[in-house]
Formats: C-alpha cells, sequence, structure tokens
C-alpha cells in the first residue's frame, strides 16, 4: 500500500526476516496496525530496541499475547522510518518523516531512532528539530540540535526567532564550537619553557588566533594523536626527542576548569598514531614503535579509564586518516598504486568493513572530513599541480563517487587540517586561515583570517570554550605571534 506516495512495506518491514528468510516465524512476528497500514515486525527485534513493546511483553497484559496490536499514539510514516533503522539503514528524511519519527521515538522510547535523528540533524531541518523533540520531549535530540544551531546562529539569522522564546534564549545560553590548532612539540623543561607550547582557538570577531592554555611540560604532540571526546582534549603517545622515545603517559585538558590532568597510556607503545574520539570511547589505531608500523587499535574507556586491544587494522598503517560521519568511524588505507581503500569501524560487531576503493593518483598528503553522509577525501593535485588540493565526494546513502569540481589551496595554504562546523569547513596554515560554505559538490570560499603562525605539523579540531572571567581572561586574550 502507498501513503503519500510512498510504498509501505508489510510482511517486508520485519527488520533482518523478510530479506533472509523471506518471512518472519508465526511464533516470533507480531501484527502492528497504525491508521490503516498493518506491518509485520520481529517480535525480538522490537522488544530489544523500544522500551514500549519490550514492557508490551512483559506485561501478562492480554495484548502481550495477542497477534496484532494497535498503535494510535504514532504515524504509519515514523513507524516505518523506525523499521528502516532497526533493519540497519540511515534513511534521509524530508519534514513529514522527521515529524513522525520524532513523534514515534518519543512515545516508543526507541535509542537507535533517536540517534539516527541526532545524525541527520543539518541547517535545513535543525529548526524543525529542535521545536518538535521539544514538544515532544525528546531531550537528547532536543538538546544536540540545540548546539548545532547554536554553532550557525549566525547563518540563520531571524529564521532563529520563529521559534518560541523559551526555546531561543535556551540555544542562546549554549556555548558554540571554536577552532582550535596546536603544533607539533617534544617535551620542554621547567627551566627551559617554550612559549610556543600552547593550544589556541581562533577568535572570529577579531579574525585573530589567541592562547587558551599551555601545554604541560611533559606532554608531546610530536607524533602524537590528538583528539576531543565529551569536548575535553586528549593527547596520547608522542615522542621525547629524535630517538623517538615514547611518552608513557596520556593527557587531558577540561576547558571547563582549565586544567590538565594524566591518563594512563594504552598497553603498547606508539607513536604516529591516530587517535580517534568517538561515543564514550579514544581509539588508538595504528602507528609505529621502534620504527616499525602497527597494525593493533586499541579502545580507552571514559567509564572504566582503561585502555583494550580491539579487532586489528586490515594491514599495519601509521598516520591513519580518519573521519566520523553518521557516527560512524571510517578511515583512509592507502594500498599504492593510486588506490586508497576507506574502511568502517564497526564497534557493535569490532570489525573493520570495506566500504569503497578509492583510485586516483596523488603526489603527496590525504586527509578526510565528514560533512552530513558525505565523505570528502582530498590530496594534492598530480605532477606540477602538487601545491593544489583536490578532492573527491563519497556520498554514504547512495555509494557512488563525485569528482569535486575546481581546486583548492595555493603554496600559502592548505585543506590538509580541514574541520567541520555546521555548513562550513575551517582550513589553516602559517599564512592564512580560511573558512569555506559546504555547497553540493563544491565548497565556496567565504573568508580568509590571520593564518597560525607556527612552525611544524598542525592538529585542529572543534571545542566549546566557556565565557572568560577575571581570572582566565588574561589566558584567553593573548594573541599568539605570527612567526
Amino acid at each position: 500500500m502507498k501513503i503519500n506516495g510512498r510504498e509501505l512495506m508489510e510482511s517486508s518491514s520485519c527488520p533482518h526476516s523478510s530479506q533472509h528468510s523471506g518471512h518472519c516465524k508465526a511464533a516470533d512476528s507480531l501484527r502492528v496496525s497504525i491508521n490503516s497500514s498493518v506491518f509485520t515486525v520481529d517480535k525480538t527485534i522490537v522488544a530489544n530496541n523500544c522500551d514500549y513493546f519490550r514492557a508490551l511483553f512483559q506485561s501478562g497484559m492480554r495484548e502481550s499475547r495477542q497477534e496484532e496490536v494497535q498503535l494510535k499514539c504514532v504515524g504509519d510514516l515514523g513507524f516505518l522510518v523506525l523499521l528502516q533503522v532497526l533493519d540497519g539503514e540511515r534513511p534521509m528524511l524530508n519534514s513529514d518523516q522527521i515529524v513522525e519519527a520524532i513523534e514515534c521515538t518519543a512515545f516508543l522510547q526507541v535509542p537507535a531512532l533517536t540517534k539516527h535523528l541526532i545524525n541527520i540533524i543539518n541547517s535545513e531541518n535543525c529548526l524543525l528539530i529542535v521545536h518538535t523533540a521539544a514538544t515532544y520531549g525528546v531531550w537528547e535530540l532536543f538538546h544536540r540540535a540545540a548546539l548545532f544551531i547554536r554553532d550557525i546562529y549566525t547563518d540563520l539569522g531571524e529564521d532563529v526567532h520563529t521559534l518560541p522564546s523559551k526555546l531561543v534564549e535556551y540555544i542562546e545560553s549554549l556555548l558554540p564550537s571554536s577552532y582550535m590548532a596546536v603544533c607539533s612539540h617534544s617535551p620542554s623543561t621547567k627551566l627551559l619553557q617554550d612559549v610556543q607550547r600552547t593550544v589556541c582557538y581562533l577568535d572570529e570577531e577579531h579574525k585573530e588566533w589567541r592562547v587558551l592554555t599551555h601545554l604541560p611540560v611533559s606532554t608531546s604532540t610530536s607524533m602524537a594523536g590528538v583528539a576531543v571526546l565529551d569536548n575535553k582534549l586528549y593527547i596520547i603517545g608522542g615522542v621525547h626527542d629524535v630517538s623517538k622515545k615514547v611518552v608513557e603517559t596520556g593527557f587531558c585538558y577540561n576547558p571547563v576548569a582549565n586544567s590538565w590532568s594524566v591518563i594512563c597510556g594504552p598497553q603498547q607503545q606508539r607513536y604516529n598514531l591516530s587517535l580517534i574520539g568517538h561515543e564514550g570511547c579514544l581509539y588508538a589505531v595504528g602507528g609505529e614503535y621502534n620504527m616499525k608500523a602497527l597494525s593493533s587499535v586499541e579502545r580507552y574507556g571514559l567509564s572504566d579509564q582503561s585502555w583494550s586491544f580491539v579487532s586489528s587494522l586490515p594491514c599495519p598503517a601509521a598516520s591513519v586518516v580518519y573521519t566520523v560521519a553518521m557516527s560512524r568511524i571510517f578511515i583512509c588505507l592507502w594500498k599504492g598504486k593510486g588506490a586508497t581503500d576507506i574502511h568502517e569501524y564497526v564497534p557493535e560487531h569490532n570489525r573493520w568493513n570495506l566500504v569503497t576503493t578509492l583510485i586516483r593518483q596523488h603526489s603527496y598528503g590525504l586527509h578526510m572530513v565528514a560533512y552530513r553522509d558525505n565523505l570528502y577525501v582530498m590530496r594534492n593535485g598530480p605532477r606540477e599541480d602538487f601545491l593544489q588540493c583536490v578532492m573527491d565526494c563519497y556520498n554514504l546513502t547512495s555509494r557512488q563517487w563525485v569528482v569535486m569540481s575546481g581546486q583548492y589551496g595555493n603554496s600559502k595554504s592548505s585543506l590538509f587540517t580541514a574541520v567541520v562546523r555546521g555548513d562550513s569547513v575551517f582550513t589553516l596554515s602559517r599564512h592564512v586561515t580560511t573558512e569555506y560554505t559546504i555547497e553540493e559538490y563544491k565548497w565556496r570560499l567565504r573568508c580568509e583570517m590571520k593564518g597560525f603562525g607556527r612552525i611544524g605539523s598542525i592538529y585542529t579540531f572543534m571545542m566549546r570554550l566557556p565565557k572568560a572571567t577575571p581570572l582566565n581572561a588574561q589566558i584567553f586574550n593573548q594573541t599568539i605571534h605570527v612567526a
């Protein structure tokens, strides 16, 4: 049957059943009636993922034994989205589907659906999502949409004030993301401190880079892993000097307390690693030790504060290029002869899956960022164009590659440190900090600001910084010196 031009699944709506076995077993199936539509679902799957059905089946009430239940609190479009998400799909939704999906996750209590709605927040739907989530009391989704709006508040203009005033007040009370940078530095000493060993943020109002905090004397950002998780900065590994002796402890910076703390390092000492922060965990990916590339991967859980090995990389690799898109971890592994494999790490199954392979010649350099359901893979132009950055875009939904139009960068700028915020992407070099607006298969220059005047490799990321207080205003307002 069809609703609003959409084909509704009936028996095929049963997650993981119709696709593989052709039908649900009678003992495990349940018919769900919504308006004039009937869906056949797998009872185990909906019980494991929906608090409503779990409580229903455990209640002992008459409805728990019926072969068909009727839902009056949700719409069929929203329930269809629910089934798609439980079946492993990640559908992009229109306005009607978003509203009904929020209504569905509010009444049926479906964390997987809430997570998917968080993943698809963008500049076109953020106002709708924040208002609808507030109406139905889906507070995690509401907060995440409000944070997104805060980050692009200026771009939305007067549209923000179409929201109820209490929602606007809440959004304005949140801290926006700031573009951050730190260069590679070896440890210093108290007697011979390096004034360049600082973490900096971009003051967008004055288009200046300013010092936020100094690195602890024993911290190394040279060949280290740097990542942000739960709005805290983590630095893992790194080397002391040219001997490549690894710094064994990790460091964490809390911007709210303006303080550093020490955490334990990975079980396998490593440098040239990639550090990924994702859903309450840090991942130390690959790297080197004793001049040998590593394939091992370790995960650090914030809850238990310990490292454990997870599934290794398909091959040993150092300085692994990565990004997180739609709450999914992706990495690039260079195979040679112009081939780059993109793999996804699936935490639920603890495995790496090959997603796609990009065949392109490039001279050196590789970087990847995510925007919505797109992966942007950046590389230097071939041969004489090596100072130009060219890009290819892989869409996770369509599973298609598109060559980006034009080239980006020159000898004074670089896209190999790109970070996305809202509909913008920030890049920087020693000479210029550039903000681009991301359009369909093109990045349009938005503005240029002062460069990050430091030598060495640059790590960039986003953090939400508290407003300066009289105690830390002096630190916040130090403009960095351009070399």
